[in-house]
């Protein structure tokens, strides 16, 4: 069995080479994956936008309304950190298309992963730190409304806490939300998630794969999830320029094979989405963001290989 890859090309909404936002990861990433032959036209699903009516389960139909049609305030755009232009809000619309169908795909295959998503700031009334629209919020919201999942869990292992998860979910009791995260970076007003871990300024691999190890048979426990929304953001690595945390390359490989080795063997689907990652050397961030691929690809094909013995 091969991985699912979900990817549309306008995941890259093509921002200025300097941009804040490394926008050209998305392509860097799939020539990554390419180049370890993970791509091809059995394994890439291409998602298409999903409609109106799904962004508005996680969100105010007001916003919605506004970022479909360009016309978000100029407020809530310096707060999201670019302008939502025609590119920004098809590129917003498909990645959250994507995750959903990544879940769609887990569900069925029991992994599979989007190469964008975890766009965790974005909260109910608008978006906000380079998140348009919160993509898990609503892939989960449209499958708990359809039956297709009874109770859901995020994992947030970005190196900034998930506050628009955590407000999209505060009153689900059908979601539990779980977010690692270095306590002294963004966001600064924290939203409170279900669960929430705050690490300090340099933590490195074997600290904070100690705190991920004891506390992942109780999310287990907690969130009795029929499904598992991975959010492998890529920030925690030292040499991020946004994360205050000393994760090795290493590190986040065994942080990403603890999470998904954890589910599976009990049988639980897992959707990855690639979450954060701002390293000036956009080739390399390709790269570590490939990290996810590879462990999430020797899952299903061990999976695959037990299913054939």
């Amino acid at each position: 069995m091969t991985l699912s890859i979900v990817h549309h090309p306008d995941y890259d909404a093509a921002f200025p080479a300097h941009h804040r936002f490394p926008m050209g990861k998305y392509r860097f990433l799939m020539d990554a994956l390419r180049r370890r032959g993970l791509v091809s036209a059995a394994t890439v699903h291409v998602p298409e936008p999903v409609g109106a009516e799904f962004l508005a389960l996680a969100h105010d139909p007001v916003y919605v309304e506004q970022v479909l049609t360009c016309t978000v305030p100029a407020a809530i755009e310096r707060e999201i950190g670019f302008p939502v232009s025609e590119k920004v809000s098809r590129r917003a619309h498909l990645a959250t298309s994507g995750t959903l169908l990544a879940a769609r795909l887990a569900l069925a295959e029991g992994i599979a992963c989007n190469t964008a998503g975890g766009s965790h700031h974005a909260r109910h009334a608008q978006g906000a730190g380079f998140c348009t629209v919160n993509d898990v919020g609503v892939a989960a919201l449209a499958l708990l409304a359809e039956g297709a999942v009874r109770r859901a869990l995020v994992i947030d292992l970005d190196v900034h806490q998930g506050d628009g998860t955590a407000d999209i979910f505060a009153d689900e009791p059908r979601v539990f939300t779980f977010s690692m995260h270095a306590a002294k970076n963004y966001p600064a007003r924290k939203r409170a998630s279900d669960l929430d871990i705050a690490l300090p300024d340099g933590t490195n691999d074997e600290a904070y794969l100690a705190r991920l190890d004891a506390i992942l048979p109780l999310l287990c426990d907690y969130g009795r999830p029929d499904l598992v929304f991975y959010n492998a953001g890529v920030d925690p690595h030292a040499d991020d320029r946004l994360g205050k945390l000393a994760l090795s390359e290493e590190g986040l490989r065994r942080r990403d094979r603890a999470v998904i080795g954890h589910f599976r063997r009990r049988g639980v689907p897992v959707c990855g989405v690639i979450g954060g990652g701002y390293s000036t050397d956009v080739p390399a961030l390709g790269e570590r963001h490939a990290i996810l691929f590879e462990v999430a690809t020797e899952f299903a094909s061990a999976e695959a290989r037990e299913l054939t013995a």
